[in-house]
């Protein structure tokens, strides 16, 4: 049982109960370890946090020993998004190369299979999954994070993911509410807004998290996004008519609601991470999750004490605030108390097996190749919700199926010409990632495809430009057994 620091009263516990800050380091500070004592009730872990299994199993003893009912959060999507395989690359494709299969029993399994590791680790609240119907392929920050653009097929990829993940005594938490797949900006640099009317966003963004509340999810995110035709004045994370009246009211979720990272510049840059998380407090969130780019215990004496005085000044109702720590308490009790299934197996293989499932390929009589290629990687700048860290490709599966393999990465006008002229008489395998949303991508792979027709062409983003090359291989996803099941194609392996 948890006990609190003496002299620490119910209104400052609570205001430390809604947070859900970050740390760095692969052990917890001094100071985190005294905000658990005093009512902190969640920690954010990230790439940062994290060496290995081991390690962060060591780290969440530690914040255990602390408090027993701790939730520790993580955003684990899987795919190329991870943080459990920030080094290396994940094992699991993520969800648009399980919209692709369209098998919501493997989605099931896949997402188990990710909450048994996560749960082996002791996290038990997990930022996924994504429910965003991506109607709008030039989004720059969802993509291939989406399991699809149909509502109807992220509705069910997102049911069977929230009961799959749950089914491991992992909380999921499924975002971006009200859905963020019709944007054009990323929530990271700026505001996005939505210009949809109400019955669209309805139909097509709300279908999803009816199914995910259906299904029993147990906390939802939500996005930092203008919609007018919800609200006209606030984003959706500070907007009562979207996260009081129609997420609770309408929907009829009782669960966590959860923020978006405070600190992306569509909140901090517009209201600041004080005056941002006071207002979200007071329009239905539960829970303020920062920490991604301010993990300090400034932070949270600043929100803290943000939070306590707006109680004080009659701003933010005491009994909202209380609602909202009991909110966090309730989530915490339900992982603490054990919700796993106790017969879960291990599935170890089951994200390879769906990443080869996952693959579209075109072109006629492909012969396996037989002599080490040269891979130009045509690199993209990464979205902050993936990260630059994590790696991407087939470069390193290809080499272990073909030694020799040579590789280079190339980006921006002299890129097709750069890649020639590396590669020289060697064959070449071009890794783009949304080249639909990269002019200088397709021009790169113009000038290699009108000297080199012989060239793979591997899609690792969403499959949007027209297939081209002597093969043309759309993963829908660039981690890392992604580009193994890719790798095994080109090498026949």
């Amino acid at each position: 049982m948890t006990t609190f620091a003496s002299g620490t009263d119910t209104l400052t516990r609570d205001a430390l109960t809604v947070l859900q800050p970050g740390f760095t380091g692969t052990t917890a500070p001094d100071w985190l370890l005294r905000r658990l004592g005093e009512g902190l009730a969640s920690v954010g872990l990230f790439g940062r946090n994290i060496a290995s299994p081991e390690q962060l199993a060591a780290l969440t003893a530690q914040l255990r020993a602390e408090r027993d009912d701790v939730l520790v959060a993580i955003d684990e999507e899987g795919g190329d998004v991870t943080r459990l395989e920030v080094r290396s690359g994940s094992s699991f494709p993520g969800n648009n190369a399980l919209g692709a299969v369209d098998d919501v029993e493997l989605t099931h399994a896949v997402a188990a299979e990710l909450g048994r590791r996560l749960a082996a680790c002791g996290v038990n609240l997990n930022w996924a999954p994504s429910a965003d119907v991506n109607s709008n392929p030039a989004n720059p920050v969802i993509g291939v994070r989406s399991f699809g653009a149909s509502s109807e097929l992220v509705a069910r990829h997102t049911a069977a993911y929230v009961t799959g993940l749950q089914s491991a005594g992992v909380a999921a938490c499924t975002k971006h509410f009200p859905g963020h797949g019709d944007t054009a900006i990323d929530s990271h640099h700026a505001l996005p807004r939505i210009d949809a009317d109400r019955e669209v966003l309805l139909e097509r963004e709300l279908r999803p998290f009816r199914a995910a509340i259906a299904a029993g999810t147990r906390a939802v995110m939500t996005a930092h996004i203008l919609v007018p035709a919800l609200d006209r004045d606030h984003p959706a994370t500070l907007s009562h008519p979207i996260l009081t009246d129609l997420l609770r009211g309408e929907l009829g979720y009782t669960g966590l609601i959860v923020t978006d990272g405070m600190e992306m510049r569509a909140i901090a840059g517009t209201y600041g991470i004080e005056r941002g998380s006071v207002l979200a407090i007071a329009a239905g969130a539960d829970a303020i999750c920062v920490g991604g780019g301010l993990a300090d215990d400034e932070t949270v004496r600043r929100l803290r004490d943000a939070l306590v005085s707006a109680v004080r000044s009659g701003e933010l109702p005491e009994e909202r605030l209380a609602q909202a720590a009991e909110r966090v308490r309730t989530l915490a009790h339900w992982t603490a108390a054990g919700a796993a299934d106790p017969q879960l197996p291990a599935d170890e293989e089951v994200g390879l097996r769906a990443a080869r499932r996952a693959l579209r390929l075109t072109g006629a009589d492909f012969t396996p190749l037989s002599a080490a290629p040269y891979v130009a990687a045509l690199t993209p700048v990464a979205n902050i919700a993936v990260g630059d860290e994590t790696p991407w490709g087939v470069a390193a599966e290809l080499t272990r199926l073909l030694p020799g393999t040579e590789t280079g990465s190339f980006a921006g006008e002299d890129a097709g010409l750069a890649t020639l002229a590396a590669a020289g008489p060697r064959r070449i395998v071009a890794v783009v990632r949304d080249e639909h949303r990269h002019p200088w991508m397709a021009a790169a792979l113009d000038t290699v495809l009108r000297t080199r027709p012989d060239t793979v062409v591997i899609e690792m983003g969403l499959p949007q430009a027209p297939a081209r090359g002597a093969l043309h291989i759309a993963t829908h996803g660039a981690a890392r057994v992604c580009g193994r099941a890719a790798a095994e194609v080109i090498a026949g392996g």
